[in-house]
């Protein structure tokens, strides 16, 4: 048996591991609730027994979001977190306690929805928003100003003129679902690792380097709390009402209640009817409305104690295991998916559950027969979550992941650092050849808008396609001899896949499907290589000193030049016209000015942002770089720019140029062009 020691350091690894999955790589393993109950026994063990304190235990510290891309800014108040509970007795207690500390003074609560979001907390200056930081550790954050000022319900001039001079409004960044939706409908088409719900859409969304992406993820906010040496009132909830007035987003579910009875009453509401709202929600927020009451009530080390979150149970149904079908994605994934006898889940009837991959079946240790648990995760993407083993009789066999393609019967393989099986026969299998004629046509590709999948599938089944070379070889008068096109539809249909040749290099360059290349990627790597054939003869070495391509990508992109087969593909799609080098006019504006040099960017910027300086370099010919090393031609340094970034350049002689010099050297202007 386990000692008290060994438990405590088991415990505290564990966290530690699940700390850095969720707020870092924003892909937890297991819910808030196994969490949090990991949490408390840590902390129960740690205040029985002092004699094993550790100042770096997960008790001691807020998990950390933070990016070692952005600028981090320390908070003026300190951004710490709510104490959960998931029971009414707790609430009850709070309540209670709140009452006794305060001496018996009356008092109320206001009560919120929890936003199951990320955290932001936005700073205003004569009514300007300034700054814009990311919870982080809860002492420093991450500076997203930038990304913020994208997010249009977040005003960046108040309205008004009685809002204080200085102030802090806190607050959670969200992604609706209609949005979270799409946007992992269009990550699934791609064949991209879905989002798990919205929470970590949002929080992978704001890191994001360029700014117009966040803008098209059309984030939204609202604002919960008000900070400040001169509010305009005492009470919480007659702040956010204010801040309203101001521009600010306040949520209308928002009340102030008098005795605890109310408050039951708001959270068995909303339990039901927070399913109705736009956003993900996760449970209630109670706080004490008076701030002076708030400042006499005060904090514990981690959280205060005039609030509390009361977290809803995620709902769960238990169902049958009927069978397991396996789905071939357009780069020959296998996805493995659950077929469920029919059951009713957050309003919606679920069939089928996805089981990601192999290690998720032998995790589970399924049976064909299983009575399983399924959940929504962030009641979009059901999922099954465990088996009722007590359940379990008379079942059937133990299901074991499918060694050979359901589609073609080609052997199955899986490389060593990847969860995923695929299929390797993608001149063959159909729904890979079907699959890339799919991509290829879609709207952030050749964008050819009177095909879709039925028609894929019909002039596939007609035997009039096998790749995506063989649409422009389409003529109007042999289609309509196929059902359901007639002679209009042929004709716009061959106009449209002619009009597709106007496409630039770069959306050729992602529709056509190479693994790992998504729409930003294939941008890098055409402005990189302005010229397919350029591409084409890439070493690994020119490949990964491209800004954000790493050895994966490179190799993929070797893999698919050195495939006979895609190279004749590529000579029949210039014989039918399609762009495979960058414009005359993009060209025009490019110099060799910082050809052969390896450029490091850090700091914050006054005249250009970071993204911007990025293409700047690689327009003029030179390389951006991640990281700091004895190849590095200079650092462009802007404000805050990184202490050990600092000392490293420093240690290995690199040259540093500020904003001023960088742009005279662009111009042809300085002499520091010779570094």
């Amino acid at each position: 048996m386990a000692t008290i020691q060994q438990q405590i350091e088991t415990l505290r690894a564990e966290l530690h591991r699940h700390n850095h999955n969720y707020y870092v790589l924003n892909a937890p393993e297991i819910t808030d609730f196994e969490f949090d109950r990991m949490m408390r026994e840590l902390q129960d063990l740690e205040q029985a027994h002092p004699e094993f304190y550790d100042e770096n235990s997960p008790t001691m510290r807020v998990g950390s979001d933070l990016s070692k891309v952005f600028s981090q800014v320390a908070h003026k108040y300190p951004m710490l977190s709510l104490g959960n509970t998931y029971s009414e007795g707790e609430v009850t207690d709070f309540y209670e306690r709140a009452r006794k500390m305060l001496g018996d003074e009356e008092f109320e609560i206001c009560c919120e929805m929890k936003y199951d979001g990320t955290s932001i907390s936005l700073t205003y200056e004569n009514g300007l928003l300034v700054s814009a930081v990311t919870r982080g550790d809860g002492v420093k954050g991450d500076d997203v100003t930038d990304n913020v000022k994208t997010i249009r319900t977040i005003p960046l001039k108040l309205q008004g003129t009685d809002y204080p001079k200085n102030f802090e409004i806190r607050g959670e960044i969200l992604m609706p679902w209609s949005v979270f939706e799409k946007l992992n409908e269009e990550r699934a088409a791609n064949e991209e690792p879905l989002f798990a719900n919205p929470r970590n859409a949002a929080s992978g969304t704001l890191k994001l380097q360029n700014s117009s992406v966040v803008a098209s993820r059309k984030l939204d906010a609202y604002l919960y709390y008000m900070l400040g040496e001169e509010l305009p009132c005492d009470g919480h909830y007659e702040n956010l009402q204010k801040a309203r007035e101001w521009g600010f987003k306040i949520s209308d579910a928002t009340r102030k209640v008098g005795t605890l009875q109310e408050v039951f009453d708001f959270i068995h509401y909303w339990d039901t009817e927070r399913k109705n709202l736009p956003v993900a929600t996760d449970g209630i927020v109670l706080k004490v409305n008076s701030l002076r009451q708030q400042k006499n009530l005060g904090y514990t080390a981690k959280s205060p104690r005039w609030a509390i979150a009361y977290k809803f149970q995620a709902e769960r149904a238990c169902t049958r295991l009927n069978s397991i079908s396996y789905q071939v994605g357009r780069t020959g994934a296998i996805t493995p998916v659950a077929n469920l006898d029919p059951v009713q889940l957050s309003g919606t009837v679920v069939k089928r559950a996805s089981l990601h991959n192999a290690d998720i079946i032998e995790g589970l240790d399924l049976h064909i027969g299983d009575m399983v648990y399924v959940e929504k995760g962030g009641e979009i993407i059901p999922k099954i979550t465990g088996v009722d083993k007590e359940a379990r009789f008379m079942v059937g066999d133990k299901v074991k992941f499918i060694t050979r393609c359901p589609e073609c019967g080609t052997q199955l393989m899986r490389n060593e650092d990847e969860a995923a099986h695929y299929c390797p026969n993608d001149k063959a299998c159909p729904p890979q050849l079907k699959g890339k004629i799919e991509h290829f046509i879609t709207r952030k590709a050749m964008n050819i808008d009177k095909l879709g999948p039925e028609t894929v599938d019909l002039l596939y089944n007609a035997g009039l396609i096998r790749n995506v070379a063989d649409l422009y070889d389409l003529h109007p008068q042999t289609l309509p001899r196929l059902s359901r096109i007639g002679q209009r539809s042929a004709t716009n249909m061959v106009e449209a896949i002619r009009q597709s040749t106007e496409v630039p290099y770069p959306r050729v360059l992602f529709a056509l499907g190479i693994r790992y290349v998504g729409e930003t990627v294939a941008k890098k790597l055409a402005n990189a290589f302005p010229t397919i054939d350029q591409l084409k003869e890439a070493t690994l070495d020119d490949l990964i000193h491209v800004d954000e391509i790493g050895e994966r990508i490179a190799q993929s992109v070797i893999r698919w030049f050195a495939d006979e087969d895609n190279l004749q593909l590529i000579e029949r799609l210039k014989v039918a016209g399609l762009q495979f080098e960058l414009s005359e006019e993009v060209l025009s504006e490019r110099t060799d000015r910082l050809a052969g040099k390896s450029i490091v960017i850090s700091g914050v910027f006054t005249h250009h942002s970071r993204d911007e300086y990025k293409a700047l370099i690689e327009k003029h010919g030179g390389k951006n770089v991640g990281s700091i090393s004895g190849k590095t031609s200079f650092i462009l340094a802007g404000e805050n720019m990184g202490p050990s970034k600092l000392e490293k350049a420093t240690k290995l002689g690199v040259a540093i140029v500020n904003e001023e010099e960088f742009l005279k050297m662009i111009e042809g202007e300085n002499a520091l062009i010779n570094i």
